[in-house]
């Protein structure tokens, strides 16, 4: 898929705070001089085509009460699709990537109480057989990530 200008507007301003408005995606629409159906339709478009592979917001959940972790696993190669559908089966896992290293899979946990972690770590290595290490956070970092399209 080749992105136009008007894609690429579309993800540089998706990237900043949505409007707290009743029709959030009306209103950027009319920032970028589209109708909201024209927004939505490439949005769509982009996500199918995985331009993007996901859309919403950043909780804090440990400020609600949850808590974050970052996972790792050294999946054996001929397994890693296998493996990687199990872990990415769990509504807690977020940013789960492919690295070239012995713990090739890495992804991040966050559940709405700090138990919830191990809750959910025990069950993807009872399900994959591959333990599952658990790298808490200990400090935040705020580093106001972005992706000029």
């Amino acid at each position: 898929m080749t992105l136009d200008q008007t894609d690429r507007a579309i993800l540089n301003r998706m990237q900043e705070d949505l409007p707290l408005t009743s029709h959030p995606y009306a209103t950027v629409a009319a920032e970028l001089g589209l109708s909201e159906a024209e927004l939505l339709t490439r949005l769509s478009r982009m996500k199918d085509d995985r331009v993007i592979t996901r859309f919403g917001p950043f909780f804090d959940a440990a400020a609600m009460g949850g808590a974050f972790c970052l996972c790792a696993m050294a999946v054996p190669d001929e397994e890693f699709e296998t493996v990687l559908t199990k872990v990415n089966a769990h509504p807690e896992v977020a940013h789960n990537y492919e690295r070239t290293h012995r713990l090739n899979m890495w992804f991040v946990l966050a559940t709405e109480t700090p138990e919830g972690i191990e809750a959910t770590a025990d069950a993807i290595e009872r399900e994959t057989g591959v333990n599952v290490l658990r790298f808490p956070k200990l400090q935040e970092f705020f580093i106001g990530f972005r992706v000029a399209a």
